[in-house]
């Protein structure tokens, strides 16, 4: 399939040294260039016509997914016979995401202008990581392109799969608690006073519980605004530390590991991960030093990276993999066993996949555990504090109905 005229804006500088600029029409940009280059204009910027801004200005971005899609379809078009650039072209085409498929068009220029695949995605940093560009080049090297993708493939779905099952874990009592906030608010600021009204009227003392919540509602409607500046403000300042200080970062990861039932998710999650890629790239002939390089990024948590970091050092000084992860303590025994027999055996790549395989399932039965423990949870705490607002109005309802009752027996 032959790649599709564009049109390229340029700008540049003519054989007399002047400014100029343009459009040319051209199959990618470096040829674009060259042909600039025969005009005698020496190009400074060659961009495609009415591109990238655009997109990113409707708020369009690639995500990990588009990535695990992008790798999944590229190894079965690869596997199927088909050309790697004729490959970039049917990928593309098949896409929703126009960003991503601006992407994979930009990797097929740089490819089909005579670049490795390697070189290519390795230009694109914000998508393709150390990890997957060392992957790609190995596999490239050895003449097993599409092997190596569809190993990629497989480990990004599995990734991005655990990923957002540890996401579901914990966006689900935050919603609720978000949900239950709103609902309180509203009762507070709007029904409340409704029945203040009415209990002004009985010129009784009000129950203390009823007046509790009453003294809240007052608050609330005099403070309701400089609340919600104040927590808007607080989040704000809190995703501007964890944005810019890895101090912050580092400590929201230690200290999630440390939360009841939640810190274990993470923690098996973490395991999986550093599994499921040192299987990954020790499997495609990476050298162990050089594969826990790209491990210890992987592993999703700080504590994992200072650990994976330390067994890189002893690994290269010679101490066996097994042992430098029993000495660091992080690691469940079972896996460490079973690394010890991988190595052993010379399969520590097949022992690693199970291990992985093994961990994915316990995250799997585990989030599945809290969701169906967080739903009569979430219900009752719901029920605590909606049916206490409730109950808190009608309490001086009830103590009027007693007094007349008690006057009527006289």
């Amino acid at each position: 399939m032959a790649a599709a005229n564009t049109i390229f804006a340029y700008e540049g500088t003519d054989k007399s040294g002047r400014k100029t600029k343009g459009e040319i029409t051209s199959t990618n940009a470096n040829v674009a260039k060259a042909e600039l280059r025969k005009q005698g204009i020496n190009p400074t910027k060659v961009t495609k016509k009415g591109g990238g801004f655009n997109l990113a200005a409707m708020g369009a971005k690639i995500t990990p997914g588009d990535i695990a899609l992008f790798t999944r379809q590229l190894a079965t078009m690869m596997k199927a016979g088909v050309p790697l650039v004729q490959s970039f072209e049917i990928v593309a085409d098949g896409m929703d995401n126009a960003m991503m498929k601006d992407l994979i068009l930009k990797i097929r220029d740089d490819v089909s202008s005579g670049n490795s695949f390697a070189y290519a995605i390795q230009q694109n940093p914000d998508y393709f990581d150390d990890l997957f560009c060392n992957l790609v080049d190995a596999g490239e090297q050895s003449g097993a392109l599409e092997t190596m993708l569809d190993r990629l493939a497989t480990y990004k779905e599995k990734t991005e799969a655990l990923k957002a099952k540890i996401k579901s874990a914990m966006n689900y009592p935050i919603a609720v608690l978000v949900v239950a906030g709103v609902v309180s608010g509203i009762l507070l600021v709007k029904v409340v006073p409704q029945f203040e009204e009415i209990f002004a009227g009985f010129g009784a003392e009000l129950p203390e519980f009823t007046q509790m919540v009453v003294n809240m509602s007052q608050f609330m409607q005099d403070w309701w605004f400089a609340m919600v500046a104040g927590i808007a403000v607080v989040f704000f300042l809190y995703k501007e530390a964890h944005k810019r200080s890895q101090g912050v970062r580092d400590g929201q990861e230690r200290l999630m590991l440390k939360m009841p039932i939640l810190g274990d998710i993470i923690d098996k999650s973490c395991v999986a991960r550093f599994a499921r890629t040192l299987s990954t790239t020790f499997a495609a002939g990476v050298p162990l030093v050089d594969a826990l390089e790209s491990v210890k990024g992987a592993a999703g948590n700080v504590v994992y990276y200072e650990a994976i970091q330390k067994i890189k050092e002893d690994v290269e000084s010679g101490i066996q993999l097994n042992y430098s992860m029993k000495q660091v303590d992080v690691f469940p025994n079972m896996v460490i066993q079973m690394v010890a027999i991988g190595e052993e055996s010379g399969a520590l790549d097949g022992m690693l996949d199970k291990a992985a395989t093994y961990y994915e399932e316990m995250v799997d039965n585990a989030v599945e555990g809290l969701t169906s423990l967080m739903e009569p949870l979430i219900m009752s705490f719901l029920g605590v504090v909606i049916g206490g607002l409730i109950i808190a109005m009608y309490l001086p309802i009830f103590s009027m109905g007693d007094a007349i009752g008690g006057g009527g027996g006289h």
